[in-house]
């Protein structure tokens, strides 16, 4: 059993829980629940399989549960080899980014440059991309994804999750953070987001305790709609404003996003371009069309994604 660092994080945060929770409360009675602890499912599987915890209530809606004996051992071991270690988590690893990370994006020469600058300086910049609907802000978002793989969480502001911002940090734990329609981000996750971007740490207390995270994050955005964000949001941010591909430049964006990221013939994506031209700016309309081409045709693909257009 090799336990991650993810791990031990989530075994101090399970047994602080578990410790301060009332015995007639429903963690309690029935055990806790995977947001109660603000823990992943993925990692609560994980410590399932180790045998390090256990499934204590099971319903359709309510899975509850709790350390096992050998669960609090391996707790309790951790608490004391790092008696000196507060509970805040860092992970201030620097990001690599390879020279060529925006070599697919047409123009645009100053936002590429920004953008390195910040995803490689020392200290946290945060960069909001603004402009109307269009596919370069997309792009942008697209490519530092790639490039910083799981060091990175793509949220979207109209559903960060279901769980929220805080606990999608906590349990990730990533250098980049990507938003993309910021506009529409809620109020609990906005102020979550203020104070990370502020001090890199992120303090919230929930049923009767607090969780404590620092951690160093650069943050990405795009919004359509710069007017709408509030002065605190917006101060925090290094604004560039990001103008839409004409025509010529949307045509040649769409064929090299289909053929090198999507592994579309140079034909079919051709003429997905060429039907998508004065019906669509996005290039998510033309992954779409491609994805639903091999079974539709192009042709149908774009009439059912894009009736009346």
């Amino acid at each position: 059993m090799e336990l991650t660092v993810k791990d031990k994080e989530a075994l101090r945060k399970i047994a602080e829980f578990e410790e301060h929770c009332k015995p007639d409360s429903l963690e309690g009675k029935l055990g806790w629940s995977w947001d109660s602890v603000s823990v992943w499912p993925a990692t609560l599987n994980r410590l399932l399989t180790f045998g390090l915890l256990e499934i204590i209530y099971h319903s359709n809606s309510y899975r509850g549960m709790r350390l096992t004996k050998e669960g609090r051992e391996q707790a309790e071991l951790l608490r004391v080899s790092s008696k000196s270690m507060p509970l805040e988590a860092s992970q201030n690893q620097k990001l690599e980014v390879p020279e060529d990370i925006f070599d697919e994006i047409i123009g645009h020469q100053e936002v590429k440059e920004l953008l390195r600058a910040c995803l490689t300086a020392e200290k946290p910049v945060h960069v909001l991309l603004a402009g109307p609907p269009a596919l370069a802000k997309t792009l942008f978002l697209w490519d530092i994804e790639r490039a910083a793989g799981e060091k990175a969480v793509w949220l979207v502001g109209s559903a960060t999750s279901k769980a929220g911002l805080w606990d999608v940090v906590a349990e990730r734990q990533p250098s980049v953070v990507l938003i993309d329609e910021l506009d529409k981000m809620n109020a609990a996750d906005t102020a979550a987001l203020l104070s990370m971007m502020e001090g890199g740490r992120l303090v919230r207390a929930k049923k009767g305790r607090e969780l404590d995270l620092r951690q160093e994050i650069r943050v990405v955005a795009a919004t359509n709609r710069l007017e709408v964000l509030s002065p605190e949001l917006k101060s925090r941010f290094a604004i560039r404003r990001v103008g839409a591909y004409g025509r010529d430049e949307y045509l040649t964006v769409v064929k090299g996003v289909l053929v090198h990221r999507e592994n579309v013939p140079e034909e079919m994506a051709e003429e997905i371009a060429t039907r998508l031209d004065g019906r669509s700016q996005d290039v998510r309309d033309a992954v779409r069309v491609a994805r639903l081409a091999p079974g539709l045709g192009v042709k149908r693909a774009i009439e059912l994604l894009l009736p009346g257009g």
